[in-house]
C-alpha cells in the first residue's frame, strides 16, 4: 500500500458493531432508493437493477477502508446470496431480481464478493478484490447501460445481442477502474497502464461471451485474478 500514506482518510471505527452498521447503511441506502425509483417514479426495473448492482459494489470500498474481518465478509456475502436465490422465487427485493428471471447474475454477483474477501483479505491484498467487484459493478453495469441507450453497432456472441458501444464502455471503465487502483497502492505508471490496458482487453472479451448471468462471476474473479498475477508476479 506504498502510494494510500498520500491520501490523507480519516481512522475508520475499530468496533465491530459499528463496521457492520455503517455497511448495512450504506446498502440500506443503495436498495431503499433503488425501491423508491421503482415503487414511487415507475422506472424502468432494468435501471433499478442497475442502480442495485453498482452501489452495492461500492461496498468493498467501504470494506476496505474499515478493514473488516475476514470472516465478517464471507459471513455477509452468504447472506446476501441466500436472500437473492429467495428472491427469485419471492418479491422479497423487486429492485434487485424480478420473480422468475432465468439468469443468477444477482447471486453469482453476491458470490464472487465472498470468494474475493476470502481469497484477498489474508493476503492483504484487498486492492485486488477491491478490482474485481468494482470492474464487474461499473465496467459491467455502465456498458449494459450505455448499451441499452446508445448501442446503434450490435453484434451476436453465442447468441447473445451485444453492441460495440457497451463492450467498448466496459473496456474504458474497467481500464480506468485497474488504473486508479493500481496507481494509488502501487505506482509505477507505466507497468500499471501495461497490467491495466491488458486486462481490461481480456475482460470485456470475456463478458461479451458470458451468458447467464455468469458474467457477474468470471468478470470479477478473472480481472481480480489478472491483476494479482500482472503486479505481484510479472511486472515486479
Amino acid at each position: 500500500m506504498v502510494f494510500l500514506s498520500m491520501f490523507a482518510f480519516p481512522s475508520p471505527p475499530s468496533s465491530i458493531t459499528a463496521q457492520v452498521l455503517l455497511v448495512g447503511i450504506w446498502l440500506g441506502i443503495v436498495i431503499g432508493s433503488a425501491e423508491l425509483l421503482k415503487r414511487l417514479i415507475n422506472t424502468d426495473p432494468e435501471i433499478t437493477r442497475k442502480v442495485v448492482h453498482i452501489g452495492t459494489g461500492n461496498v468493498i470500498l467501504l470494506a476496505w477502508w474499515l478493514d473488516v474481518p475476514t470472516w465478517v465478509g464471507i459471513t455477509a456475502s452468504a447472506i446476501f446470496s441466500m436472500v437473492t436465490l429467495l428472491s427469485y422465487r419471492y418479491p422479497i427485493l423487486a429492485s434487485v431480481s424480478g420473480v422468475g428471471r432465468k439468469s443468477l447474475g444477482t447471486f453469482f454477483y453476491a458470490l464472487s464478493i465472498g470468494i474475493l474477501i476470502a481469497w484477498f483479505w489474508p493476503l492483504q491484498l484487498p486492492q485486488y478484490a477491491a478490482i474485481g467487484i468494482l470492474t464487474m459493478t461499473w465496467g459491467d453495469g455502465l456498458a449494459a447501460l450505455i448499451g441499452q441507450r446508445f448501442g446503434r453497432h450490435p453484434y451476436q456472441a453465442w447468441g447473445m445481442k451485444k453492441s460495440w458501444e457497451g463492450s467498448l464502455s466496459m473496456a474504458v471503465v474497467t481500464c480506468l477502474i485497474i488504473y486508479g487502483i493500481l496507481w494509488v497502492t502501487q505506482g509505477n505508471v507505466m507497468a500499471t497502464w501495461m497490467s491495466a490496458v491488458a486486462i481490461s482487453i481480456i475482460i470485456s472479451a470475456l463478458e461479451a461471451f458470458s451468458k447467464w448471468g455468469i458474467d457477474n462471476l468470471t468478470v470479477p474473479l478473472a480481472s481480480a485474478a489478472l491483476g494479482f498475477v500482472f503486479n505481484e508476479f510479472w511486472l515486479t
